[in-house]
């Protein structure tokens, strides 16, 4: 059975995350599997955050981790509604940094109203820049932004190193999947462009039946599906179709 997307950017995202630790530095504090020890007293409706015990955060295991990284940031940034490579690249972003700055920069790049929330109007805007920009132009520039605003951090002579190689090793793992995966937009595309050369010649094609049915049937070819239609008609009937459609389009071209 194939993997869903989820669990394969979660695999990228874990890669990253690592096992318990306790920075003094860090904000978030005590943090398993890239589950902070807030986050976790949030998802198990302990109040105050602080009344759960580190231990819990240090006991946190893989499913229900996943459980929390579904529903807290990959549900909350719609990254299931967005094109294979975009769909990690956003991910990664707001388990880092939470999903409403990785939303509000990802609609700042689009240039729709940076709100927080994955609407309609922005999953046609995302659909829009990629058909016009490419979806590894905007996998880029989501990491710029991304690179950009973790340098302001005060906590980047700290961690920025290990920002940076996040931030390098997400960006080649999403662009690396966004040419794998062609987008279902420049799929439909494609095809509509393939039926829009069949509609322009199927009408030669058909004359081009009928005229080589007629010419058979002269030849004394005994063609069943065709019986009632004399080889004569269909010659005639198929020249008519190629002239008529010759003179239509010059017609036209003259209007």
């Amino acid at each position: 059975m194939a993997r869903s997307r989820f669990d394969i950017c979660l695999d990228e995202v874990l890669r990253r995350e690592g096992g318990y630790a306790d920075h003094p530095s860090d904000p978030g504090g005590a943090t398993n599997l890239g589950i902070t020890h807030k986050t976790l007293a949030r998802w198990r409706r302990v109040s105050p955050w602080w009344n759960l015990p580190k231990s819990a955060v240090k006991d946190l295991q893989r499913p229900e981790a996943a459980r929390i990284y579904r529903a807290s940031y990959w549900d909350r940034s719609h990254a299931g509604q967005l094109p294979p490579g975009l769909d990690l690249a956003l991910f990664d972003f707001a388990v880092n940094s939470g999903p409403d700055r990785a939303i509000r920069t990802l609609q700042a790049e689009l240039g729709v109203a940076a709100d927080g929330q994955i609407g309609p109007l922005t999953l046609d805007a995302v659909e829009t820049y990629v058909r016009k920009g490419g979806l590894g132009s905007l996998i880029n520039r989501l990491c710029n932004r991304r690179l950009a605003f973790l340098n302001r951090l005060s906590t980047f002579p700290v961690f920025g190193r290990g920002w940076t190689a996040r931030v390098a090793a997400v960006r080649a793992a999403a662009l690396a999947t966004a040419k794998a995966s062609p987008t279902s937009s420049s799929q439909s595309t494609n095809w509509r462009s393939i039926m829009d050369i069949l509609n322009g010649y199927k009408t030669y094609i058909v004359a081009s039946f009928m005229l080589l049915a007629g010419l058979a049937q002269m030849l004394g070819v005994d063609l069943p599906a065709l019986d009632g239609n004399s080889a004569g008609h269909l010659v005639m009937e198929a020249l008519a179709v190629l002239f008529l459609r010759k003179g239509l389009k010059g017609d036209i071209g003259r209007a």
